[in-house]
């Protein structure tokens, strides 16, 4: 039996009834990375030794009945920008190269809470920016259908830790596109949460307004079971909202049959790949099969939201970088004055693509400019925030395509511009706060994996988490 291969909810069952222990899967796991990771480069720390005392402290729960959840016992990976108390948390970064966080974020303690077993902390773009994993510090991460592409970012080290079969399930962040754009890309499931149902706290900021953490996994149904934990109100995080948690994984077994979901006109322009467009096709004939009603709208600002975005997230991002001096945080380097010491230690320990967001955001901040840019680009983002408001008055989720293109080869997009639009279609969802999935629904002529988007209301996560549940059951069964 292949534990490797397996869905969480598959390897949790199987646990909990004890057919496998803890340790057996998660040794089966830590093989599979000693043999492929080199390849792959999807871990920046690998905590072996914490795996397995974590992995025998779940099986003797086991044989004492005392299990603390569906999740007890399960391995996951975590993206490199949550904190995790004692082992190094570097958000990708040289300035963060030597950073061992003193405490926990709170997704890694409710998920510790729940039983599951660390495997390790794996890569992302510098700060997440970026969307190929090619800005990060250790190096590219390669996306395990085709070494030669990239894996989407910034979540690439966890989309690529789940595609490899290294983990049964992983957090990333999602600001812009972060979590869906790399789950297309290697052919897995990720859910970009809504603003506020998931807490930030010890998650390193890039946009505050946007960012958000969320679940990734090889099906919807793992997603449901990993958001169950980790989503609700936390004290510490004064912008998670106050709202019941679901059952996600009772929810998404319903059927689908009373939904509407919506085409906007805008989603479908010049320049998409045809094996993207011809699998959302066969997408929507699925969902039709069982009983869904399509409707075409508009949301008529979409062409806004890329400008909107790269005005209003560097703005944020260069807030939140000014803390990393050297002094206070950061690892600093020698000079005759402060001036001296902040330059060097920035210079040094930022890469280009940091610097240059954190370049455009003080700009946009910037005393003359700041009415011109940030508060007209937070006007605009209003506009996007309601035509989606008007749509879910219409229809209960939409379905869109991730990103333009499959998996592009490394180093093929040198241009700033054109790595900015492949976050064309998850960004105008990121501005409104709402939530959204990218689910596997076919591969390219090229063998390369393509994934469908379904957005859904803010706190709906449980509605699209259903219909990428229906599609994931019907494409199993088509196959």
């Amino acid at each position: 039996m292949n534990l490797t291969t397996k869905t969480l909810a598959e390897l949790s069952d199987l646990f909990q009834s004890g057919k496998v222990s803890s340790r057996e899967i998660t040794e089966a796991f830590l093989a599979e990375i000693k043999a492929q990771d080199n390849q792959i480069n999807s871990f920046v720390t690998l905590t072996e030794d914490l795996a397995r005392e974590m992995a025998d402290s779940s099986d003797s729960r086991r044989k004492n009945n005392t299990l603390l959840s569906p999740l007890d016992g399960i391995p996951i990976t975590l993206k490199d920008v949550i904190c995790t108390k004692g082992i190094k948390t570097t958000a990708g970064s040289n300035i963060l190269k030597n950073f061992i966080p003193p405490y926990d974020a709170t997704v890694w303690q409710k998920l510790k809470d729940a039983g599951v077993v660390l495997l390790g902390k794996t890569n992302t773009d510098e700060f997440t920016m970026g969307s190929s994993t090619e800005t990060s510090n250790i190096g590219v991460t390669k996306n395990p259908h085709d070494l030669t592409r990239v894996p989407g970012g910034s979540s690439g080290g966890s989309t690529a830790s789940i595609a490899a079969n290294f983990c049964a399930g992983t957090l990333g962040t999602d600001t812009g596109g972060s979590i869906r754009q790399p789950a297309h890309f290697c052919g897995v499931t990720g859910l970009k949460v809504s603003y506020g149902r998931v807490s930030r706290f010890g998650t390193m900021p890039m946009a505050s307004s946007l960012d958000t953490v969320g679940p990734i996994a090889k099906t919807a149904e793992d997603c449901a079971m990993i958001l169950s934990v980790i989503a609700g109100i936390d004290p510490k995080d004064s912008t998670t909202v106050d709202k019941e948690v679901p059952n996600y994984r009772e929810e998404i077994k319903k059927d689908i049959s009373e939904l509407k979901i919506g085409l906007p006109k805008e989603y479908f322009i010049d320049g998409i790949e045809s094996d993207i467009l011809e699998s959302i096709e066969a997408t929507k004939a699925i969902l039709k099969e069982l009983g869904a009603k399509f409707v075409e709208i508009s949301l008529p600002h979409t062409e806004y939201a890329v400008p909107t975005y790269y005005i209003v997230a560097p703005s944020e991002i260069s807030a939140n970088l000014a803390r990393f001096d050297g002094i206070r945080f950061g690892e600093g380097r020698e000079g005759k004055d402060l001036n001296e010491i902040y330059s060097k230690t920035r210079n040094q320990g930022f890469g280009d693509e940091v610097k240059r967001r954190i370049l455009i955001g003080t700009y946009c901040l910037s005393s003359g400019y700041y009415d011109a840019f940030y508060r007209k680009a937070q006007k605009v983002r209003t506009l996007i925030k309601d035509d989606f408001t008007k749509a879910f008055e219409e229809v209960d989720a939409i379905l869109t395509p991730v990103a333009p293109t499959t998996a592009f080869k490394i180093g093929s997009i040198s241009d700033p511009i054109r790595m900015y639009l492949q976050d064309i279609f998850t960004i105008p969802s990121s501005l409104a706060g709402i939530c959204g999935i990218s689910v596997p629904v076919g591969t390219s002529e090229e063998n390369l994996p393509i994934g469908a988007q379904i957005l859904g209301p803010a706190f709906k996560e449980e509605v699209v988490l259903r219909i990428a549940h229906n599609i994931e059951q019907n494409i199993a069964k088509d196959k």
